[in-house]
């Protein structure tokens, strides 16, 4: 077992100056830790008075009983730094996902609770699923969709537990539609709204395959002022009519995002691809302004964690 001061000592050190950040964020969730020390290849969330701990894929060759060894070491670390009692720290290893990963249990009922940012409320369960329900590298973005929401129709594609629109209703969106795949986690959607008061009937959700569901809004005329697409990487789900994968089909992706467009409108298009390149053709036949080092919150170290582009017509531009 490797020498435990040094991840105990960088814990300490960054959560001192994280807490403050969290602090004025309003936040009660954030990254305290991420592959800091290569020798630690975790990153280690704080979600209100529990620990997140998600181990890099790095492809190191251990048997079960070294690895196990060295998991308890690192919670123990964890614990005793962040003063966190060890039965609160959820421990997974993360590895690229394939498919619509992100919906699969993990086989551990889990724990539901709340957690807070910005003012608002949403749950999290950080041992049921691979991922926990709020997506923290992307608390700016949010806020900036919050801000600029009001009297807005809004769209949020690739929806997830819906966190994008509780901040659109939330900064006073006239109505929104939420569209994902998975009931689980439009159900989880629904309660966010309510645990916010903003389960009104202006607010929608609908399970759908969001590639087919395009085409359908567009046949319908449908439009929308504020629209955000954070698709996964790539998706081979039974669910859907076809694969996806976001580096080939972000023509089509985006391209029909903006046939939703009202004048005037803003798309927000996301995705965490390592070495995703947006299309030359995108570039030139719309306004399209990399906004990614801004969307990055202060408390992750890795800024390359996702890429994320605020796209408008050029009429607009």
């Amino acid at each position: 077992m490797r020498d435990l001061t040094p991840f105990i000592n960088r814990l300490k050190k960054n959560d001192r100056h994280t807490s403050k950040l969290a602090r004025r964020m309003a936040t009660d969730c954030w990254r305290v830790y991420d592959r800091d020390l290569p020798e630690f290849p975790v990153a280690v969330d704080r979600y209100g008075d529990w620990l997140h701990i998600a181990e890099y894929d790095t492809g190191w060759q251990q048997d079960d009983e070294t690895r196990e060894i060295w998991a308890e070491g690192v919670k123990a670390a964890c614990a005793e730094a962040l003063s966190v009692p060890f039965e609160q720290i959820a421990f997974k290893t993360r590895q690229r996902q394939k498919g619509l990963a992100q919906y699969e249990k993990t086989g551990d009922a889990g724990e539901f609770f709340v957690v807070h940012e910005a003012g608002l409320r949403f749950e999290v369960n950080l041992t049921r699923y691979l991922d926990t329900g709020l997506f923290l590298d992307h608390r700016p973005t949010r806020a900036r969709v919050r801000s600029e929401a009001t009297g807005k129709r809004f769209l949020n594609l690739f929806a997830y537990t819906g966190s994008f629109t509780v901040h659109a209703a939330a900064g006073g969106a006239s109505s929104s539609m939420t569209v994902d795949l998975s009931n689980t986690y439009l159900d989880w959607a629904e309660r966010n709204l309510a645990l916010n008061g903003l389960d009104l009937p202006c607010h929608r959700r609908e399970r759908a395959d969001v590639l087919a569901w395009l085409d359908d809004a567009i046949d319908q005329r449908q439009q929308y002022d504020l629209i955000v697409m954070d698709p996964p990487s790539f998706s081979n789900s039974k669910k859907m009519f076809d694969t996806l994968d976001v580096q080939r089909d972000q023509h089509y992706l985006v391209d029909s995002a903006m046939q939703l467009l009202a004048p005037g409108g803003v798309l927000y298009f996301s995705n965490n691809l390592r070495g995703f390149t947006l299309a030359t053709e995108l570039a030139e036949r719309y306004h399209v302004t990399d906004i990614t080092h801004q969307s990055v919150p202060e408390d992750f170290r890795n800024r390359k964690i996702h890429q994320c582009f605020r796209i408008i017509a050029k009429d607009n531009a």
